[in-house]
């Protein structure tokens, strides 16, 4: 099946990763179905609470003008229509502008988020997020986090390099060699762009969207926050210039904790292959899980 056209942003989100679902799922997983779709159907008129992406989300949607629109928000849900009410009652409370949607009583979405043309999957379904990813869509699971998203109206996005924008070539060289060769074989290659990875179509739409804007009033910032440092850090630098894509902020760690520094960046949410940066990622900021590469094998 060919993917739709589109000249703006889409993105797929699945309804828990949106709301606040945690009552209603545990029902799921300790009564089952059927006692999950009578306790949504009883509380079909009580508003969900915002989820760990909502702010991000508000903020993608008010990016959309009178005149054009920018970013388009869907919904894929294993709700059934009936059981997905609440869901759809709540984005109207909140006057998200969300108007499409799949609801697919309770088998896996992933595969209707390529028909609706999306870039970007977000769900709280591991599985789900990997099998999207398998099928070449940008994907992450939004994990529990501890922020709740950029006290500012400017959308702050921050991604890691390796395995995320970049493909997972020089990790493997990392985690097969030592840091003694990765830096050597990084160093020798400081002039050949690294080839993409899952995100790279991400951050190209989100570079498209800034230079619409212009970049002294462009609403959104991204950044790069990377465990890599010198001397590695040249092809990194080398790659996006020859991308001709822009990155607002970089930041070379050296293998630094990075929770704090995206507290300080007030990023609206964080993308990451490695469990361990996302465990202390999610900490301070909305954060996404990305498993691919060879540390998810």
């Amino acid at each position: 099946m060919s993917k739709p056209q589109n000249t703006k942003l889409v993105i797929a989100i699945s309804s828990r990763a949106l709301f606040d679902m945690e009552k209603s799922h545990q029902v799921f997983v300790e009564q089952g179905i059927e006692a999950y779709c009578r306790y949504q159907i009883e509380h079909e008129n009580e508003t969900l609470e915002p989820g760990v992406a909502f702010s991000m989300v508000k903020k993608f949607l008010a990016l959309n003008q009178s005149d054009q629109q920018m970013v388009e928000i869907v919904l894929i849900s294993r709700n059934s229509a009936d059981t997905g009410l609440r869901v759809f009652n709540s984005i109207e409370h909140f006057d998200l502008g969300i108007s499409r949607a799949a609801f697919t009583g309770g088998e896996s979405p992933y595969q209707y988020v390529a028909p609706f043309g999306a870039t970007l999957f977000l769900s709280a379904d591991p599985e789900d997020v990997r099998q999207a990813l398998d099928s070449g869509i940008a994907a992450a699971t939004i994990l529990p986090s501890q922020g709740d998203g950029s006290n500012n109206e400017r959308l702050k996005i921050a991604f890691d390099g390796d395995a995320v924008l970049f493909s997972d070539v020089a990790e493997q060289v990392y985690q097969s060699h030592g840091l003694e060769v990765f830096s050597a074989t990084e160093k020798e290659a400081a002039n050949e762009p690294l080839p993409g990875g899952p995100f790279k179509p991400v951050l190209s739409a989100l570079h498209d969207i800034q230079v619409h804007f212009g970049s002294k009033e462009s609403p959104i910032r991204t950044a790069l926050i990377t465990a890599r440092s010198a001397p590695a850090h040249e092809r990194v630098i080398r790659t996006l210039r020859a991308w001709d894509i822009r990155i607002d902020e970089s930041y070379f760690l050296g293998g630094m904790d990075k929770g704090l520094f995206l507290q300080t960046f007030d990023a609206d949410i964080f993308f990451d292959d490695q469990s361990g940066h996302c465990d202390s990622a999610r900490q301070y900021v909305p954060t996404g899980h990305v498993p691919s590469g060879v540390s998810n094998n």
